[in-house]
């Protein structure tokens, strides 16, 4: 981990990361299920009983768009640490979006494996951040 609390690249490459030929239909089908995913978040109404959820659809959403984006570039990864790390390697001007995908897996893990609540201030205070990461995510896939 570095400054920004991502895996370095370096050892994603030595561990996680697998050269594969792009697959234009897989790439397809990923932002396909993603946008669906999109709509739901966006369609539903933020509460403390549901912001943990929206959140971490907001963020699965992020994640499938960086494995369609790594796979654009003739790669796969087992670990998602690595879909951020090579998301600011290749895109360092977007530290501040690399920071908040990283906070939006901490508390979806802690959803996930703790049951742990996602803060609904975390939400309000980034969920234009979110749109906007996805809409850059996006704009690196075409």
């Amino acid at each position: 981990m570095n400054e920004l609390n991502i895996m370095d690249w370096h050892h994603c490459e030595e561990k996680f990361i697998r050269k594969v030929k792009p697959d234009l239909e897989r790439i397809k089908s990923l932002r396909k299920k993603a946008l669906q995913r999109l709509q739901r978040a966006q369609s539903t109404s933020i509460n403390e009983d549901t912001v943990a959820f929206v959140v971490e659809d907001y963020y699965e959403v992020i994640k499938e768009l960086l494995i369609a984006y790594l796979l654009k570039n003739g790669m796969r990864s087992t670990n998602h640490q690595c879909l951020f790390s090579y998301f600011y390697k290749t895109n360092p001007n977007y530290e501040l979006e690399t920071i908040i995908i990283r906070q939006m897996s901490y508390f979806r893990n802690r959803l996930c494996y703790y049951g742990d609540d996602i803060p609904l201030n975390f939400y309000e205070k980034n969920q234009k951040k979110f749109i906007e990461i996805i809409k850059i995510i996006e704009e690196l896939l075409s």
